[in-house]
């Protein structure tokens, strides 16, 4: 058996997101036959219906073309004002036009939400959960991830220290990778 690449998407562009820790800790915990990968947004530029014709910018091809490629799509976001980052919502925008080209389509997805409160980006996981049902991107039901209070969860070398989020964490990856073999 060959090994799966999943893409982990971080939802936040900032330097010290707590979400890119979250991914660091997955892509540290992937299951045995399978690694993760980073799939960057920050540098996409905003999506405009006229690329479609021409001009397009120069990395939507390897982005579209790097999200092709993988076996499944773990998402990882924090909450903006109810929804999710601007740049999420632009790099779903690019990976599925030209209409008819969607580079999402098909691919098991798993969404992990997270914010510096304890409503934990239930509003940005939840209109995720949207928008991958149009991109028709079949998404983990259960369990369902929400991590409240992230600010508490990593020492200052950006460590996961909460061990029964750990442990979590890990029963989610093996969880989903049972989800994502049903697709294979």
């Amino acid at each position: 058996m060959s090994e799966k690449v999943i893409g982990i998407v971080v939802g936040s562009i900032r330097k010290e997101a707590f979400t890119k820790k979250i991914g660091e800790f997955l892509v540290a915990n992937a299951p045995a036959g399978y690694r993760f990968d980073f799939i960057e947004i920050a540098d996409l530029p905003i999506y405009n219906q006229d690329y479609d014709d021409a001009n397009e910018p120069a990395n939507y091809a390897p982005f579209r073309e790097k999200v092709r490629s993988m076996n499944g799509i773990i998402f990882v976001t924090p909450e903006h004002n109810r929804s999710v980052p601007a740049a999420l919502k632009n790099a779903l925008d690019v990976g599925s036009r030209p209409y008819g080209k969607n580079v999402w389509d098909g691919k098991p997805t798993l969404i992990i939400s997270s914010s510096i409160s304890g409503i934990s980006g239930f509003g940005a996981n939840h209109h995720l959960r949207q928008m991958l049902a149009f991109l028709n991107m079949p998404t983990v039901q259960q369990p369902e991830v929400y991590l409240a209070n992230v600010q508490d969860y990593f020492d200052d070398s950006g460590n996961l220290v909460k061990d029964d989020t750990a442990q979590f964490l890990r029963k989610v990856l093996n969880d989903y990778i049972q989800f994502v073999s049903k697709f294979q």
